[in-house]
């Protein structure tokens, strides 16, 4: 849809004052830990576009609660598993050689959207060094939750997802589905005989850039909408409108809870 029709269906132009409100009848509060996934085309035309967003974000949970957003580098992996696109093997040789170490300060994100990328880059916004499961923190627990990130369970229980469990914090689901849920993957570690896979990785080892491998947990989020369908019909949470996306507000331990045990019993 265009941007121009977008506009002609809005009765008034979102701002981060309506925005800041809308977050607010969803449920957000001062003093939150909260994991956010988005899409900004879901919210309709945003008077000053992601920026607004981040800054109606931070306006509603403060300094004395914490934003976490994942700014994962999927494209920062073993060529050899690439989908989309592949590449011809005779390259995964020269890709490995040449891809440029992870750098929290300047690797862009892949695929997780503009709200992230526009996020990532806001001052006092750390960022966990994983080289491809990092995320992005602002606020009171940012420097604990992107701390000592395992690069063998990049989504395990020290993780930034493990500290926000621990911190009873809370998923934020703007215009987005349960397959975009992350906390979901801390579930997985659950599964009582998952998959492991050897993986690959450029990044820097005391100073030098070095392509490295390891095993880890295959992460499989096909079931994700299955596992919070179920979940919903079964729990409470807070939905309501912002802007024009229909948002959704759950306590994270909880859901993942619910999914370790949907992991163990299935």
């Amino acid at each position: 849809m265009s941007e121009a029709k977008v506009m002609e269906e809005l009765k008034s132009p979102n701002t981060r004052t309506s925005l800041r409100r809308d977050l607010e009848m969803l449920g957000l509060k001062k003093g939150m830990v909260v994991i956010i996934h988005s899409s900004l085309s879901s919210l309709g035309w945003v008077c000053g576009g992601a920026v607004a967003v981040v800054q109606a974000l931070m306006d509603v949970v403060g300094e004395g609660g914490t934003i976490v957003m994942p700014t994962q580098t999927g494209d920062n992996s073993d060529p050899s598993g690439w989908q989309n696109p592949p590449v011809p093997e005779e390259w995964w040789t020269t890709i490995r050689n040449e891809m440029p170490a992870f750098d929290p300060d300047i690797t862009p994100t892949r695929g997780m959207g503009k709200i992230v990328e526009t996020f990532r880059t806001f001052p006092n916004v750390k960022r966990s060094s994983h080289p491809m499961y990092s995320f992005a923190a602002w606020g009171k627990h940012a420097e604990y939750i992107i701390s000592e990130q395992p690069l063998d369970a990049g989504f395990g229980e020290q993780s930034p997802l493990g500290k926000i469990y621990e911190l009873n914090g809370y998923v934020l689901l703007m215009g987005v589905g349960h397959d975009s849920n992350t906390s979901l993957h801390l579930a997985e570690h659950a599964k009582p005989h998952p998959t492991i896979v050897e993986k690959g990785t450029a990044m820097l080892v005391n100073g030098e850039r070095k392509w490295v491998n390891y095993k880890e947990i295959e992460y499989d989020a096909d079931v994700f909408e299955a596992i919070g369908s179920v979940y919903e019909k079964n729990h409470s949470f807070s939905q309501y409108t912002v802007g024009k996306s229909s948002c959704k507000l759950l306590n994270q331990r909880e859901i993942v809870d619910f999914a370790r045990r949907w992991f163990q019993e299935n």
